[in-house]
């Protein structure tokens, strides 16, 4: 089996690296950076989300698993002092693959009807960048609402307990193929009117964003900040397409939900 390890890049990840490297490596395991069948993250959340952008064109053949060198994450399950073990799993258990559902943003440009698609693992926003944002809001091809204000979130399951999370928005299970959309501060008065909350959208709906003024605004997709001008539309929906973990023990999500945010 081919692995590859991508690491937070302190002093603690760097060390771990070398040690599950070699570990492996004692388990006639091959060093593959450019094919590998599953990739260790070492570091946090962040960090694995870099994995997976850095292997996103893999996504269907590479496995990923995270050790966490600080604060559990939602992502990485393994601890330093575990290291040991978990080498010993990769090398001689079969693994189980779980599949975390993924977001699909096609970005539609003014000029020569030409597009970009992307996949978030936790969420695409849409943020202005001075002034109200406007656009109008599409589900599934009708008319929904014009939103007013800061920006819009739309996150996938996994990413719901991220900055969807800071908006008010909903926890959802990464069992239920999924998108929701959130608002970040939305004018609402006699003149401008929004839902004013987050809606979740099932696996076969479709949200489109267009611009309506010309403010400024920026698409961020997880941790990639993208500067686009011109846009005619931005599409969001259920990818595809799956993020695969190498799962080797129970890694509960309402579990690491309490753990996160309500066990002091």
């Amino acid at each position: 089996m081919n692995f590859s390890i991508i690491s937070k890049g302190d002093e603690k990840s760097a060390k771990l690296e070398k040690r599950i490297k070699s570990y492996l490596q004692d388990f006639d395991l091959k060093w593959n950076e450019k094919e590998p069948d599953i990739v260790i993250s070492i570091g946090g959340d962040g960090t694995l989300l870099h994995a997976f952008h850095h292997y996103i064109e893999r996504v269907d053949q590479t496995a990923f698993v995270g050790v966490h060198t600080g604060h559990l994450g939602f992502y990485a399950d393994w601890t330093p002092s575990e290291v040991e073990k978990l080498v010993i799993h990769i090398a001689k258990t079969p693994f189980q693959i779980v599949e975390y559902p993924l977001l699909e943003v096609t970005v539609r440009y003014l000029d020569d009807d030409k597009e970009s698609r992307y996949l978030a693992m936790n969420e695409c926003t849409v943020k202005s960048v001075e002034g109200s944002l406007v656009m109008n809001v599409e589900i599934k091809g009708e008319e929904f609402e014009t939103f007013r204000g800061d920006g819009l979130c739309i996150s996938t399951p996994s990413g719901s307990t991220a900055y969807n999370k800071a908006l008010g928005g909903a926890i959802i299970h990464p069992s239920l193929p999924s998108l929701q959309l959130a608002e970040m501060a939305s004018i609402n008065n006699r003149v401008f009117r929004t839902v004013g909350s987050p809606l979740v959208l099932p696996q076969h709906h479709t949200c489109m964003l267009k611009p309506v003024n010309d403010v400024d605004f920026h698409i961020t997709i997880d941790h990639l900040f993208l500067l686009h001008e011109k846009v005619k539309s931005i599409q969001c929906r259920v990818a595809e397409e799956k993020v695969r973990f190498a799962r080797f023990r129970p890694f509960p999500f309402w579990k690491r939900v309490r753990e996160s945010f309500v066990k002091e």
